[in-house]
This record gives C-alpha cells, structure tokens and sequence, in this order.
C-alpha cells in the first residue's frame, strides 16, 4: 500500500518509528505492506510530478495524504483540486483513501471554504474513493499532540491519527480481496 503524503507522512521531527507510515505499519501488522512516499514540503504539484515513480512499486492500493503545503503557501483551491484529480486519474482502480485538509484560518474563511471544498469535489468524482474530510481531526490546535511548530503531530498525535483512520485503512485493504 503506497502512502502518498507530505511531512505528515514522512513523519517530520519525529524520531524513527514514530511518524504516521511506521505507526500505521505497526498497527497493520503483516496484513500489508506500505511504501512510505511522504516527502516534507510537497505541495499536490509535487505529488502529481513524483507518482509515476512511487508507482514502480506496483502498490496495490493508496493513502493519498497531500494538499497541507498547498493551503499554508495559499494556492489556488482549483489547482489542489486539478492535481488531486490527476492524482486520483493515475492510480486508476486501485482502492484509494483521500485525507482533505483544512486551509489555516489567517487566510480568510472564503478561501478556507473553497479549500475544504477542493477535497471534496475530488472525493465525489472518483466513485469507490475512501474520504477522511481531515486529516488532522482531533489533533490540530491540540498542543499536547503537536510538535512545538503547531503544524507537525507529536507521535502521541501521530498514534491518535493512526487510531481514528485505522478502520478506513481496514476498509481500504479489504477492497483488495
């Protein structure tokens, strides 16, 4: 299972074993094997233009945890929606689970509403997608899960996001049978 992210994914300022792709592993067990494609500093552009090499994998199926990066540098919402799209386009049938995120508040509830929405437009028009709205749901804004940037989880916020997503992740591996 290729885990398509940012630095949530790559576990940013975590030490080994604790970000999101090792916890997840942990939790999975041997039931799957995930490839962690997290790279900090991604925006959905670089997801897009590094797929085809996360591809060569041949995962069978994909957590697609990007857009974070798009709303802090303040992107266009249509654009992290045409790249999530192309995303999504390029892995084709496999089962898929999309995290949205949430545009930071300093931008204006416009474009924090257009931004929640990009994810959401993706999710319906790709039929059969697993849709967690927000990644970060029961973290962010916590200080006591987070790193003391306020951006990046702690691995107790990490085990958290873990937790929550675990039974879409089970779902997810479930559509492979």
């Amino acid at each position: 299972m290729l885990a398509l992210g940012d630095s949530l994914t790559a576990g940013y300022g975590l030490p080994p074993g604790q970000g999101f792709v090792p916890q997840l592993q942990a939790a999975l067990g041997p039931r799957a094997e995930l490839l962690d494609a997290g790279v900090s500093g991604d925006t959905t552009a670089g997801g897009l233009a590094r797929l085809d090499w996360a591809l060569a994998d041949r995962p069978a199926a994909a957590i697609v945890e990007l857009g974070g990066n798009d709303g802090l540098r303040g992107l266009a919402p249509a654009q992290t929606e045409a790249n999530l799209n192309a995303i999504l386009g390029k892995l084709g049938a496999m089962p898929v689970l999309l995290s949205g995120m949430l545009a930071p508040p300093n931008l204006g509830a416009d474009y924090g509403r257009d931004f929640a929405a990009s994810f959401r437009h993706v999710a319906a028009a790709h039929p059969g997608v697993l849709f967690d709205p927000f990644f970060l749901e029961g973290v962010a804004g916590n200080p006591t899960l987070n790193q003391a940037d306020g951006i990046h989880p702690n691995a107790e916020g990490v085990r958290l996001l873990v937790r929550r997503l675990l039974p879409l992740v089970e779902t997810l591996l479930s559509r492979l049978t």
